[in-house]
C-alpha cells in the first residue's frame, strides 16, 4: 500500500508539474487568474495523464503478445534485450508525443508485471529481476548523491525560512487531508480494515524524494524558482532523515509488526500479486499493510478481477482457461490464432496428467501416464526458430 500510494503520487505529481507550467492566461498583464486557462490546464493534466496511461498499457500488451507467440523464451540473451528494449521505448514514445515518459514507463511497468512477466522463461524471471533491482539500487543513490552536491554547489539560492516553514505545514497538512478521508472512504467497501495506528503510520511516511528534486530543478531561471529548489531540498533532506531514520521507532512505539507474511488465503488470486517480477517491495507490515494475500476485492474490483481472470490474462498469458473456452465458437480461429502452440492429444496417455500451465506452455509437449504411486511426466522441447508460432 505504501509502495503504490507513493508511486501513484509520484506519476500525478509528475503530471500535475507538466501541466501547471503550460499555464498561459490570455492576458499575462492582468492581475488575477483566467478561469479559461485553469479550464485548459486541468484538460492538459487529463489528457496527459490518460495519454501516458494507454501507451504505457498498450506497449505492455504488446509485449506481453509478443513473448506468448513466439520462441523467444528459448534464446534468454535475445529475451531480456527485448523486454529492456520495449520497456524503454515506452518512455521515448510517450516524448515523442509531448506527453509524460515516466508516468508511460510507470503503467508499461505495471502491465508487465501484471502479465508479460509469466511469459518470460524462468532464466529471463531471475535476470530481468536482478537486473532492474541492480538499476533502482544505482539509480537511487545516484539521485541522493546529486541532490547532496546540489544542496552545497548550486549558487543561486534563496534561503526564505518562513517559506520554508509554510511549506512544511503545507505539506503535513497536505498529508493528513489526503490520508484520512482516503482511508475513511477505502473503509467503508474493505473486510482488512486500514486500522488507525496504520493511518497514522502513512502521514508519518511521507517522504520526498527523487521526482520532487527532479521537478524543481528543471528551471531555475528566475528567484521564485530558485526559492522552490531550496525549498524541495530541505524538504527532502529533513524527511529523508527524519522521517526516514525514525520509522522502525515509530513502527515500535505504534506496535506494527515487521518481518511477517501472512499465508495467502484462498479466496485471493495470487497471480494478481506481482511479487515474482516487482521483488521483495512489501516490507511485511500486518497491520493493514501489504495484505496482498488477504485482501478479498470487492465491488468495481472484484469485477475487474473476475474479468481479468477470465478474458484478458488467457489472451496474453498461458494462464487461465484454454481461449477456446473464453471465445465463442464462431471466434475460435482467433482462439487459434493467439495460442501459441498445438496440444496435441492421443487417446492413451496423453495430455491427461497435465496441468493447465504446462498445456499452455508455448512450444512444448506434455505427456502424463498416471497410477496409484507415481505419476511420471515426459516433455518434449520443441525446437524452432524464436519468431515461429
Amino acid at each position: 500500500m505504501v509502495f503504490g500510494e507513493s508511486v501513484l503520487n509520484d506519476a500525478v505529481a509528475i503530471v500535475l508539474y507538466r501541466s501547471i507550467s503550460l499555464y498561459s492566461p490570455a492576458n499575462e498583464a492582468a492581475a488575477g487568474i483566467d478561469a479559461a486557462a485553469v479550464f485548459k490546464s486541468i484538460g492538459l493534466f487529463v489528457g496527459i495523464f490518460v495519454g501516458s496511461f494507454l501507451i504505457g498499457v498498450v506497449m505492455g500488451l504488446i509485449t506481453a503478445l509478443f513473448t506468448k507467440l513466439t520462441r523467444i523464451r528459448d534464446f534468454p540473451m535475445l529475451e531480456n534485450g527485448f523486454f529492456c528494449v520495449m520497456s524503454y521505448a515506452t518512455f521515448l514514445l510517450a516524448e515523442a508525443f509531448e506527453l509524460t515518459g515516466i508516468v508511460a514507463i510507470l503503467f508499461c511497468g505495471i502491465t508487465q508485471a501484471h502479465y508479460t512477466f509469466f511469459n518470460l522463461s524462468e532464466e529471463s524471471k531471475r535476470t530481468t529481476k536482478e537486473f532492474f533491482g541492480i538499476l533502482n539500487f544505482l539509480a537511487e543513490n545516484f539521485v541522493f548523491i546529486y541532490m547532496g552536491l546540489a544542496l552545497f554547489t548550486f549558487r543561486y539560492h534563496q534561503w526564505c525560512w518562513g517559506f520554508i516553514a509554510w511549506a512544511f505545514v503545507a505539506i503535513t497538512a497536505g498529508r493528513i487531508l489526503n490520508i484520512l478521508p482516503l482511508s475513511f472512504i477505502a473503509n467503508l467497501k474493505r473486510k482488512n480494515k486500514i486500522s488507525p495506528k496504520f493511518q497514522k503510520m502513512l502521514i508519518f511516511s511521507g517522504l520526498r524524494g527523487a521526482i520532487a528534486f527532479a521537478l524543481a530543478i528543471r528551471n531555475t531561471s528566475s528567484e521564485v524558482r530558485q526559492l522552490f529548489l531550496t525549498t524541495t531540498l530541505m524538504i527532502v533532506f529533513v524527511t529523508v532523515f527524519f522521517n526516514g531514520g525514525a520509522t522502525c521507532m515509530v513502527l515500535e512505539k505504534l506496535k506494527i509488526e515487521v518481518g511477517v507474511k501472512p499465508e495467502p488465503d484462498a479466496d485471493m488470486d495470487t497471480d494478481n500479486n506481482a511479487e515474482g517480477f516487482l521483488g521483495d517491495t512489501e516490507c511485511g507490515l500486518v497491520d493493514g499493510v501489504n495484505r496482498f494475500s488477504q485482501y478479498t476485492p470487492t465491488g468495481a474490483i472484484r469485477v475487474w478481477t473476475n474479468f481479468d481472470r477470465k478474458f484478458i490474462r488467457p489472451i496474453f498469458t498461458n494462464r487461465g482457461p484454454p481461449l477456446t473456452e473464453v471465445f465463442s465458437h464462431r471466434f475460435h480461429w482467433l482462439a487459434r490464432a493467439l495460442t501459441p502452440t498445438k496440444i496435441v492429444e492421443q487417446d492413451q496417455g496423453l495430455g491427461c496428467g497435465s496441468s493447465e500451465e504446462d498445456l499452455n506452455t508455448p512450444g512444448r509437449l506434455s505427456f502424463s501416464g498416471t497410477d496409484e504411486d507415481t505419476s511420471k511426466v515426459a516433455t518434449l522441447q520443441l525446437e524452432s526458430n524464436p519468431f515461429d508460432t
